[in-house]
């Protein structure tokens, strides 16, 4: 069963999405002061609430009943735990069941749930759910190289696939960090570009808009985690689109033993808006 639903990815996508819209229920649950957050800081200073740990534990639990012998790696399990070993595992599930944290807490509707799962240090599977929203996002490359990716809107029970758009002749739509931008540095980058528009957004959202043709670039001069980008990346691959980092290279993920889940400084953009 394992191995078939690893070869079988649309059909193993569809099955995310309902652990994703599970887990973004729950969240909802908290939001709506159904049940406490009790928001706290975590050791390195970000926050962290009850929504993210049971959202968590949640997903954990049906992806290792969806798959087994596949390791799960999620913020909070690393928050507590430290590095995961994965066995030497050429598949893993990458989570942050609650990306923008104080966008939750602050009472905002730009905060996701991101499932991805890794294959070879790629991200070949991802879903991204943005409860408040009713935004679903899931893209996935298939074993022999298919890539598909698609927008759900709860309000219409609609289905579109997604694609990243071509360079906008009246300049580009950037999206930057809503809690973490680095104006200066962004005002060095930016200025390669004609653009149109700065925009910003906390989550992966910013990702998902990219892959969605409503938005051109976003540059992150600044500090993620793995978790936060592997299931945006997985839709911006299946969209015609891609992250790198500022030397040009692809992300890699799983490197936790060597950099903690660090991403380098990154752009994710169309291939065609990529500087040369």
């Amino acid at each position: 069963m394992s191995s078939k639903l690893l070869s079988h990815r649309a059909a193993l996508c569809n099955m995310v999405k309902r652990v994703a819209v599970e887990a973004g229920e729950l969240i909802l649950e908290y939001a709506d002061g159904l049940k406490d957050m009790k928001a706290v800081s975590k050791s390195d200073g970000s926050p962290v609430t009850q929504a993210d740990e049971q959202a968590e534990k949640l997903i954990e639990k049906h992806l290792l009943e969806l798959l087994p012998d596949v390791p799960f790696i999620g913020e909070e399990k690393v928050a507590g735990d430290g590095v995961v070993d994965t066995g030497g595992s050429e598949y893993f599930w990458l989570v942050d069941a609650l990306d923008g944290t104080r966008e939750f807490i602050n009472g905002g509707e730009n905060y996701t749930v991101n499932i991805a799962l890794v294959h070879k240090d790629v991200p070949v599977l991802g879903v991204v759910y943005a409860p408040e929203k009713g935004e679903l996002y899931y893209g996935f490359t298939e074993t022999d190289g298919e890539k598909k990716a698609f927008r759900f809107l709860e309000d219409t029970e609609k289905e579109k696939s997604i694609r990243v758009r071509s360079m906008p002749k009246e300049g580009l739509v950037v999206f930057s960090s809503k809690h973490f931008a680095n104006n200066e540095k962004m005002e060095i980058f930016l200025g390669n570009f004609k653009i149109a528009k700065v925009l910003h957004m906390s989550s992966s959202l910013k990702i998902c808009n990219i892959a969605a043709g409503k938005a051109d670039l976003y540059p992150r001069l600044g500090k993620t985690c793995e978790w936060d980008t592997a299931a945006g990346d997985a839709i911006l691959r299946a969209a015609g689109g891609i992250i790198r980092d500022l030397d040009q290279n692809t992300l890699q993920y799983g490197l936790g033993l060597r950099e903690n889940y660090l991403n380098p400084e990154f752009v994710a953009s169309s291939k065609e808006l990529f500087w040369e």
